[in-house]
């Protein structure tokens, strides 16, 4: 009923109005992606990358007078760029690895839930640009709109500044606390293997606190217990995602409070 009476009043408007709406919308748009330039470091030369970076085909289908497109080439480029700088990175931070021992390592820095994390430490989520379906079905935390938005992101940064400019970006947000990152696939069998050793007389436990977005289309938020105690929330596309990411936490905070990882 609310959608409905929003969407009577928004054809009552008339063309001025209509007009002023969209100017304070584009200024309002602007100003956040000027704040992304700051909070990432990067200056872009064509702002335009930037902002097709950050719009997701939701918001692009709402906004086709505007010819921007949506951001799923820029992330196709960004994801083959994150490929070759993680690779070179691994390749000359780690020169006795084995290809195998490279190769897995890589996969845990450049998966979907470690590249959405990143992405939420950096941020990134509060400057996408949605649709209004998908921001109120909860696509602003929603792990795969996030991790797709980081690699558009990586792909936008190198057209307009080139390798050295991506390869700095990566370096610095996404190739960082490696050694704890690298758990991040293993997160459940790592967790499950120190409560078996330090808490004996403890079980962990997966709660899912909650569901978000259409049957098609769900997103799970997860709470990990060891006994009554919670130590990590996660969310996630798929709950085993969501509770990969709570370990993960649970993980941390666990290491921070001097238990042997």
């Amino acid at each position: 009923m609310k959608k409905e009476q929003a969407k009577k009043r928004e054809n009552r408007q008339n063309p001025q109005e209509k007009e002023r709406d969209w100017e304070i919308e584009k200024k309002e748009e602007g100003k956040q992606l000027e704040k992304l330039q700051q909070l990432i470091g990067y200056s872009f030369s064509d702002p335009k990358l930037l902002k097709r970076a950050m719009s997701h085909s939701s918001y692009a289908n709402e906004h086709r007078t505007e010819h921007l497109g949506d951001n799923e080439r820029l992330e196709f480029l960004g994801d083959s760029v994150l490929e070759v700088t993680s690779s070179e990175f691994l390749y000359l931070e780690y020169p006795h690895m084995p290809e195998g021992d490279l190769t897995k390592l890589r996969a845990s820095l450049v998966c979907e839930p470690t590249l959405a994390l990143c992405a939420r430490e950096l941020g990134l989520p509060r400057y996408l640009l949605l649709g209004k379906g998908e921001e109120h079905t909860g696509g602003r935390s929603r792990s795969s709109i996030v991790s797709d938005a980081m690699e558009a992101l990586i792909g936008a940064i190198f057209l307009d500044g080139g390798l050295d400019a991506a390869r700095t970006f990566v370096r610095t947000y996404i190739l960082t606390d490696i050694e704890h990152k690298k758990m991040f696939t293993d997160s459940k069998t790592i967790l499950q293997e120190v409560v078996q050793r330090d808490f004996k007389d403890e079980e962990v436990r997966y709660d899912l606190t909650g569901e978000i977005g259409p049957d098609h289309d769900k997103h799970f938020c997860v709470d990990v217990k060891i006994g009554d105690r919670s130590l990590g929330e996660g969310e996630g596309t798929t709950k085993k995602a969501a509770e990969q990411e709570a370990a993960y936490r649970a993980l941390l905070a666990l290491k921070k409070s001097g238990v042997k990882i």
